[in-house]
């Protein structure tokens, strides 16, 4: 296992640095720079030339790209040009908040999928069934920026029950913080949830066709103790491999429902690198979650070992 780990983060390394080079280099395609941002109306062409030699923008791009990886190598990320901030502190102070996220929206998906998804493969073609395959497509179908828009109209302008917007850390109240991030996390988990129940419906179905579990049943084992002991984890291998790639999309991917709850997380601070024309912000935070990516696929596969020990690395 341990070889294992070593070879699949030796394998990451190309991965991450091409990640790198198209990150770098795509985000100057955009029209405008950092500089133009900042200087907005108060633009002459005399202090451009200024900043753009104060932060080495004036380089060769080629320059600009070994100048700045060497830095990332040695943990250095750089500064915000917009703010004038580290750029990792800026990250780490948001990572928690997305997270947090990440984790409630996975959780409140799993408690969604694998109890829907194996009871509708157990009562095969019955009301059950298809009223969860029902709830498969419209969590599919449904976006979840419309979703979380509901929700807050709902939830918070109506009822009430909770806030419209904005976070508070688990340190200053856990039920203020639950309550913050409840619906943001219902709105992402729920797409999720869908796609695993569809996924766990029918890897159910095909492990419980095994003849294996026609064995057992012959013998008299218990439908409880079969599908518990036997089947099940046998059929969350395809779940978990959804699940974690799910997870990575959710680590990246909030950017929208992070921006409509007002959730300062890493989703918001790169659409803010992105309308600042931040380069060294928005560079670091598609690295950060390009590395939440490779991390969260191997825990996945370390995983899989556990499942089903038939699997060997």
């Amino acid at each position: 296992m341990i070889q294992y780990v070593i070879r699949r983060l030796l394998i990451s390394i190309p991965v991450l640095l091409g990640i790198s080079i198209v990150a770098f280099f795509i985000v100057r395609l955009v029209p405008g720079d950092t500089v133009t941002a900042m200087l907005g109306n108060t633009y002459t062409p005399e202090q451009a030339e200024t900043l753009r030699a104060k932060y080495g923008l004036d380089q060769p791009l080629i320059q600009q790209y070994f100048l700045w990886l060497g830095n990332v190598l040695k943990g250095d990320f750089g500064y915000s040009q917009f703010t004038n901030t580290p750029v990792l502190d800026a990250i780490l102070a948001r990572l928690p908040i997305t997270i947090e996220l990440a984790l409630l929206s996975v959780t409140i998906a799993v408690l969604i999928a694998i109890p829907l998804g194996t009871i509708a493969a157990l009562r095969r073609n019955s009301k059950f069934d298809y009223g969860a395959s029902v709830f498969g497509l419209l969590g599919i179908s449904v976006p979840n920026f419309w979703l979380g828009t509901l929700m807050i109209l709902f939830f918070s302008l109506y009822a009430g029950w909770f806030p419209s917007g904005g976070f508070v850390g688990l340190s200053e109240s856990i039920i203020g913080n639950l309550r913050s991030m409840l619906l943001p996390a219902i709105a992402l988990g729920t797409a999720v949830g869908a796609v695993a129940m569809r996924m766990t419906r029918s890897s159910m179905l095909e492990v419980t066709n095994q003849e294996y579990i026609k064995m057992a049943r012959a013998k008299g084992v218990s439908t409880q103790r079969l599908i518990w002991r036997h089947a099940i984890k046998n059929a969350m291998i395809p779940v978990i491999t959804v699940l974690g790639i799910q997870t990575g999309y959710l680590l990246g991917g909030s950017v929208v429902i992070e921006q409509i709850f007002g959730l300062p997380g890493v989703g918001q601070l790169a659409l803010q690198a992105i309308t600042n024309r931040d380069y060294a912000l928005l560079q670091g935070t598609i690295l950060f979650i390009a590395s939440a990516f490779v991390v969260v696929n191997l825990a996945v596969d370390i995983i899989y070992g556990f499942l089903n020990p038939q699997i060997r690395y």
